[in-house]
């Protein structure tokens, strides 16, 4: 009999395999006839199958043999996902690793993005701070370059502020946290998208209890709660559950906050995801240790431990220390609580110090590289000034011998045209020299922007920061070996200057360059750097003293044949306004850079037919009241 039943139920179980598989085939030969690359349309198709390895690995197969990108790609993903839900962090690294070269292949950004934040998130759960902030600031900075971006796209952004957000937590910068938090959940609250906001409100909440703000912590895990009941998700659940018990056990509510974690241990048993269950673990054996039942506490604690230990997450090895620790105590027993506490402080010593020690170590080593360049350079433009002041003396000797000499007309005429040369490239040398140092201030805040994030320990803004700092000191030392540059060359150079400075105004200034389509702008030549003068005079007294919707517009036409038109305009105080201010203001500086300009523009015009025009007018709003500034310069094309 039992025999009989053995093969009745081995028959079901093969002909459910082998359904199965026609199944799965039947749905990859639609999605590969078809051309789908929609991820979502996958998802939807290949529902229920998620935690099913061996499904897994058969869409990967199978989509190999075809040569199906997208279904390989979506195979990878979601065994990475399979894994990392197991707490297999190194075998998830090696299939997101995969994903991301196919999403490569594939030109996906939005794969790419999404990859990149899944491979952020393994290393958060290992307490890799370095590179899970690397891996999400990536995804950032790739979802933020996209202009007009779509839907899914702003969903991936803000999923990367959050993932910084509890890099920033794991940093115990909470602060800093909460405002990554609060970027995040933006798109979400105009989108009603339901996940991202319990996910978000659960991360508020962690930053909240970490500041001590106990019943804000408590509201916002309770709206993610909603949330997550709202889409069924288990895994949101059980967070909620351990950490509003974790809120209540530190309020002193120990049989309620037993109660809560409680109900959600057989979801965390049930999904078996290693992270999710530790935490789990860990909580309530710390409830049972506040109610006194100390042989269940130490059982739970000792379990979570174990897990933690097995599976590298760092963080339930420090708590899970701790709460023993505590709990030995309780009981008496202080060596084991002494040798808990130890190793709960020296496990989260190492990781706070490695994280930051590497971090900041990379980046000095990098600033002070960057450093040194610069002022080799600028010693080498200061030789190159002095030796032409020597050369200038002696031609100037020449020419008086010369004169002496009576000398003939030609020689006297060539002598004097060297003469002028050299002066203005002396000149053009001294401008040169005067950039390099141009607005101390600007440098001066650029370097202590650095810092702060050096202080912070943000690698990526700080090096993107001083990448964009050196290619614009590059830039200005380039300019000092030619006398003129395309108008192209010229607004890469301005965007460039003009991101640095908005950095310093938290990104409140809205910069945008318009050029005509008939303007070919690599053909007009100009000199170099002659338009930043106007640029830093908008931004220190036109937009630095107004408080908000902060705009500047540089304006490229060509009106005739012998002009162009290039309009700077700001929605500032308007120069009268700013006159007021500066007279002040008890330091009175007269603005050198403009009448150095003037001086410039005459002397590259002088060759042309046509001279420039430069004026300044008010720019009136809605009311009829002054609402900004527009520089007018009119340059000669012939």
């Amino acid at each position: 009999m039992k025999s009989k039943i053995f093969l009745i139920l081995f028959c079901l179980l093969s002909y459910t395999s082998v359904s199965q598989e026609i199944d799965l085939k039947s749905k990859l030969s639609y999605l590969i006839n078809n051309k789908h690359s929609n991820i979502s349309v996958m998802d939807s198709i290949f529902k229920g199958n998620e935690k099913n390895k061996k499904y897994l690995e058969e869409i990967i197969r199978i989509s190999k043999d075809n040569n199906y990108l997208e279904g390989l790609f979506y195979g990878k993903s979601a065994l990475g996902k399979y894994y990392r839900d197991i707490s297999l962090f190194k075998e998830a690294l090696i299939q997101y690793n995969e994903a991301l070269k196919i999403s490569k292949e594939l030109n996906s950004i939005e794969n790419e993005i999404t990859t990149l934040n899944n491979i952020g998130s393994v290393y958060r759960r290992q307490d890799e701070i370095i590179n899970g902030l690397n891996y999400h600031k990536e995804a950032l900075d790739k979802g933020l370059s996209i202009e007009n971006p779509s839907i899914e796209i702003q969903k991936l952004i803000s999923i990367s502020e959050n993932g910084i957000g509890n890099i920033y937590n794991s940093l115990k910068q909470y602060n800093l946290a909460l405002k990554e938090f609060e970027k995040s959940i933006v798109i979400h609250q105009k989108l009603n998208y339901k996940l991202g906001l319990a996910i978000n409100y659960k991360t508020i909440g962690t930053a909240h209890e970490a500041l001590g703000n106990l019943d804000e912590a408590l509201k916002y895990f309770k709206k993610s709660l909603e949330y997550n009941k709202q889409i069924n998700s288990k895994i949101g659940k059980i967070i909620c559950g351990y950490s509003i018990a974790n809120v209540l056990t530190k309020k002193g509510n120990h049989q309620k906050a037993f109660e809560t974690v409680n109900a959600v241990l057989p979801l965390a048993i049930e999904e078996n995801d290693k992270f999710y269950l530790s935490n789990t673990y860990n909580t309530l054996g710390l409830s049972y240790g506040y109610l006194g039942n100390y042989s269940e506490a130490k059982k739970y604690l000792l379990t979570a431990l174990k897990i933690a230990k097995k599976h590298k997450i760092q963080t339930i090895v420090v708590k899970a220390n701790e709460n023993l620790a505590f709990l030995y105590n309780k009981t008496g027993n202080y060596k084991d609580a002494y040798n808990h506490y130890k190793v709960a402080k020296e496990e989260d010593f190492k990781t706070f110090n490695a994280r930051n020690l590497i971090y900041v170590r990379d980046l000095i080593t990098e600033y002070n590289k960057e450093r040194a360049e610069n002022q080799i350079k600028d010693l080498a433009k200061k030789n190159q000034i002095a030796h032409l002041k020597v050369t200038r003396n002696r031609n100037l000797l020449i020419f008086a011998i010369s004169i002496l000499l009576f000398v003939v007309v030609t020689l006297f005429y060539r002598g004097q045209r060297k003469e002028l040369k050299n002066e203005k490239k002396i000149l053009s040398l001294k401008q040169d020299a005067l950039r390099m140092q141009m607005n101390p201030h600007f440098m001066f805040n650029a370097l202590n922007s650095i810092k702060l994030y050096i202080i912070e320990n943000d690698q990526k803004k700080a090096i993107s920061y001083l990448n964009k700092f050196s290619k614009l000191m590059r830039k200005i030392l380039d300019a000092s070996s030619i006398q003129e540059t395309s108008l192209a060359e010229e607004l890469e150079t301005m965007q460039l200057y003009m991101s640095i400075e908005n950095i310093r105004f938290s990104n409140e200034i809205s910069f945008v360059i318009k050029a005509d389509d008939t303007v070919n702008l690599n053909a007009i030549k100009i000199p170099p750097l002659v338009l930043q003068p106007f640029l830093e005079n908008s931004l220190w007294h036109g937009l630095s003293s107004k408080k908000e919707n902060k705009r500047m517009h540089i304006t490229i036409q060509k009106i005739s044949k012998e002009y162009i038109k290039i309009e700077i305009e700001d929605n500032g105080i308007g120069r009268k306004a700013a006159a007021k201010i500066k007279a002040q203001k008890s330091i009175q500086r007269k603005s050198v850079g403009i009448e150095l300009t003037k001086d410039r523009l005459e002397t590259f015009v002088k060759p042309l037919k046509n001279d420039f025009k430069l004026s300044y007018e008010d720019v009136l709003n809605k009311n009829n009241k002054v609402g900004g500034t527009r520089v007018v310069l009119m340059f000669p094309l012939s």
